[in-house]
């Protein structure tokens, strides 16, 4: 446990596919289905679930920045929360806390898409478990899909086809906002300004600015995807309604 928190970590390096990725993966699964038994209980008890998941998002993620801090990589230009996966770890928690509905819209398209790319491919390198690192992901991109599944399973929410419409207005203009930041302070936020330096699935992609486009086309069917058990829920409905 000496080396939890070392930057430099001397332990094996993070394994796609590897035993503790299947294991993280398989624990955020039953944790989803073990959420699925409140769905009978009283707003009482719902309520201190959404309070449980949105306490340890913030506090992993208020960790996250202490972390990097200690280590001496907080950056402005690295540590923002501008990324969609970390505006939504302080959004996601806000919207569980309060119910919000227009909050629900962006972590049910943009969180489940974004955080389950993340969950099946993260960007740890050399932080395999058992480092800080390692958990802090899993438990950060787990519970942003979590929060979103949850709020659909379980307090009965749902995202229509207006929906896909604001997220896709909303996020064409927060990226418009970022690439201005970008601009300014010199940072990469959103992969707007260029590629990742680090290997991605980008670089099977155009040349900025065209893989932006892309990256659009690619969200886009990723938010039909998860609108597709709505859409066959509702057409089931239709005979009967008929």
């Amino acid at each position: 446990m000496s080396n939890f928190f070392v930057w430099d970590y001397p332990g094996a390096p993070f394994q796609f596919f590897g035993a503790a990725h299947l294991i993280a993966l398989g624990l955020i699964v039953l944790l989803n289905i073990y959420l699925l038994r409140f769905k009978s209980l009283p707003e009482s008890a719902r309520a201190g679930v959404r309070w449980g998941m949105a306490v340890v998002l913030w506090a992993n993620e208020i960790g996250w920045h202490v972390w990097n801090a200690s280590v001496g990589q907080w950056t402005l230009q690295t540590m923002l929360p501008l990324h969609v996966c970390s505006v939504l770890v302080w959004l996601g928690a806000l919207m569980l806390v309060t119910r919000s509905y227009t909050i629900y819209e962006f972590s049910y398209f943009m969180g489940i898409g974004g955080a389950l790319q993340a969950l099946l491919t993260p960007d740890l390198g050399i932080y395999g478990f058992p480092h800080f690192r390692f958990f802090q992901t899993f438990i950060s991109h787990g519970l942003i899909v979590t929060s979103a599944i949850y709020m659909t399973t379980v307090e009965g929410f749902r995202p229509t086809w207006k929906s896909i419409g604001r997220v896709f207005v909303g996020m064409n203009l927060y990226l418009v906002v970022v690439f201005f930041i970008n601009q300014v302070i010199g940072s990469n936020y959103m992969f707007v300004a260029h590629k990742p330096e680090t290997a991605s699935l980008l670089d099977a992609l155009p040349a900025w600015p065209w893989y932006i486009l892309y990256m659009e086309a690619i969200g886009l069917v990723t938010c039909l995807l998860l609108y597709l058990p709505f859409i066959v829920k509702d057409w089931r409905r239709q005979p009967a309604a008929a």
